[in-house]
């Protein structure tokens, strides 16, 4: 299905200012997971390290059975990488935050274990242990993560928030999307926030790989929402596949993925998604 099908309704972002674009002067916090940097934010908070990913882990040691201290390892590997690709993007280093909550486990902190410290089955940790983070020694609770955030939103009062998107299908993306509508919107500042999706369906995008002369079509589990495309020059597409590529230990195990997202366009859909036209 082509982007001007009708069931898409893809709108245009209004105005080049109302979206985060590499070069913009306006406050933007981009509240991250810890999978696909993709576009130049004045800062960034990242809320895990890919400390779960043990598949991750067993690639890059050789390894069939990481251990705890082998995905302890490649978080910090990963902290570095996310530097890396932040320069890559123009971000200073002190508009970089970096809370280290357990991968795969945020749902748990804020559904089950928001005052009851969580315990990773991959790192054997129940707090944040490693160098560089917001709060280091801060319990694996909901309640700690929501402080850091809060703190976070209090420091940088943006004027625009990106978040990943409740549809998506990673479960750290569904309780940071939950977790950002709660701040947010306990401020009044719905409006500031945009949401988009990166694991969104079977297979999507497609073609997988580097293909920037394409545009980045809505994700299957997306496509009731309200999209907004921000188009992108080939400089930006270029920088884009540059910061992709810092994240050296993802790109060797989801390379074709990443790359497929380096297009001609960026989608972004408002926290409250108005019923689209016929």
């Amino acid at each position: 299905m082509s982007m001007d099908h009708p069931r898409y309704q893809i709108r245009a972002a209004p105005a080049r200012g109302d979206l985060p674009r590499n070069g913009d002067v306006g406050k933007v916090l981009e509240i991250y997971h810890e999978t696909e940097m993709w576009v130049k934010s004045w800062f960034i908070a990242w809320m895990t390290l890919g400390d779960g990913f043990q598949w991750d882990a067993a690639l890059l040691d050789r390894t069939l059975r990481p251990r705890p201290e082998d995905l302890r390892k490649l978080a910090e590997r990963r902290l570095g990488e996310a530097k890396a690709a932040a320069r890559t993007l123009g971000v200073p280093e002190n508009h970089l935050f970096f809370l280290g909550y357990p991968d795969r486990g945020l749902l748990h902190l804020f559904l089950e274990n928001f005052f009851t410290p969580y315990r990773s089955p991959a790192t054997r940790m129940d707090r944040v242990a490693y160098p560089g983070t917001v709060s280091p020694g801060a319990p694996y609770t909901g309640e700690a993560w929501e402080t850091d955030l809060r703190r976070i939103l209090e420091r940088v009062a943006p004027d625009i928030v990106v978040a990943p998107a409740p549809e998506d299908a990673h479960v750290d993306h569904r309780a940071t999307a939950y977790m950002a509508l709660r701040l947010l919107g306990e401020r009044g500042w719905l409006s500031r926030l945009r949401f988009y999706i990166v694991h969104g369906g079977l297979e999507w995008p497609l073609p997988k790989g580097l293909h920037p002369g394409l545009y980045l079509e809505p994700p299957p589990r997306g496509r009731h929402l309200a999209w907004q495309r921000l188009d992108l020059t080939p400089e930006e597409e270029a920088r884009k596949l540059q910061a992709l590529k810092a994240h050296r230990s993802q790109m060797e195990i989801l390379g074709r993925f990443m790359e497929a997202f380096v297009r001609k366009n960026e989608l972004f859909t408002p926290a409250s998604n108005p019923p689209m036209a016929p």
